[in-house]
């Protein structure tokens, strides 16, 4: 039987009365919060969220309705009882001491925060000690961008939970849920999600590429070969998951004997395809472990 991922769930969209906060405006934070506000989930006006330049922030979410940004990221922390920390692992050092500090000074309006770190490679351990948090109060997720058309997936992991933010916690869990597939996985788990559908899609983009190239030269239309290719992904995608059957199963349906398919696939093993693959998904894995 082929299993996606143990223990994966679909959650049913709702509704978040609550501010949501993003420190740091970039691609993640972005997938997230349009994904959300298209879904309904969010209304523009509970969405704060900043970054080092405001006016490239106002930018780029001023389109999704978003009016509350800022270069502060104690403001976002201040207003937001969920806290996406959306930036690289090598920016992370250059916030933890405000937020530490914002923390220490108003713990009382912040012990029921949920902060939600997206920041890969930086282990929930490395978070609590860094932050001066609670570990209940700490959670590490591993979305992708497709959340911004509601088709993403996010793993996500907390080492204790607590009555004070199992609310929140189960907030998060709609909002990650409303966007596509949501995990709850082992934090041992986070770093190979990562290598795999963290960084997929861009594997995916470049194998969408090549295959519209590949259309290009037979004498297709540039515009036609795209669109063709990116449904024959999706296609393929949604043929796995919605019949449940094995990739390999349902490459042979589709391999007549002596047909073209089988000879189109000769030349991808040829090419190694399968291993360059799972190459780059441990290698992307073993990075993902390095920035810890």
């Amino acid at each position: 039987m082929f299993l996606i991922l143990l223990n994966a769930t679909k959650m049913s969209s709702g509704v978040c009365n609550e501010k949501v906060g993003f420190i740091g405006g970039g691609n993640m934070a972005f997938a997230i919060a349009s994904g959300l506000l298209k879904k309904g989930v969010l209304q523009a006006d509970q969405v704060y969220v900043s970054a080092t330049n405001l006016d490239n922030l106002q930018k780029r979410w001023s389109p999704l309705g978003v009016t509350h940004t800022t270069v502060n990221n104690l403001e976002v922390v201040c207003h937001a009882k969920i806290v996406f920390i959306c930036v690289k692992p090598q920016i992370f050092p250059q916030i933890t001491s405000q937020l530490r500090d914002a923390v220490a000074n108003d713990y009382e309006n912040l012990k029921s925060t949920l902060f939600v770190s997206i920041i890969a490679g930086i282990t929930l351990q490395r978070l609590i000690e860094d932050l001066n948090l609670q570990p209940y109060a700490i959670v590490r997720a591993m979305p992708n961008t497709p959340m911004q058309v509601g088709v993403g997936c996010t793993a996500f992991s907390r080492l204790s939970s607590s009555s004070l933010t199992d609310t929140r916690y189960n907030e998060m869990k709609i909002m990650f849920g409303a966007l596509g597939l949501a995990f709850e996985v082992p934090e041992s788990q986070i770093n190979a999600i990562t290598g795999l559908a963290g960084c997929g899609p861009a594997y995916v983009y470049q194998f969408i590429e090549a295959l519209a190239d590949g259309g290009v030269k037979q004498g297709i239309p540039r515009a036609v070969a795209l669109q063709l290719a990116a449904q024959t992904v999706m296609g393929a995608a949604k043929t796995v998951l919605d019949t449940g059957k094995h990739p390999g199963v349902l490459k042979d349906e589709v391999c007549s004997p002596g047909g073209a398919t089988i000879h189109g696939v000769h030349a991808l093993e040829q090419g190694t395809m399968r291993a360059t693959v799972m190459n780059a998904v441990e290698r992307a894995t073993k990075r993902a472990e390095e920035l810890s």
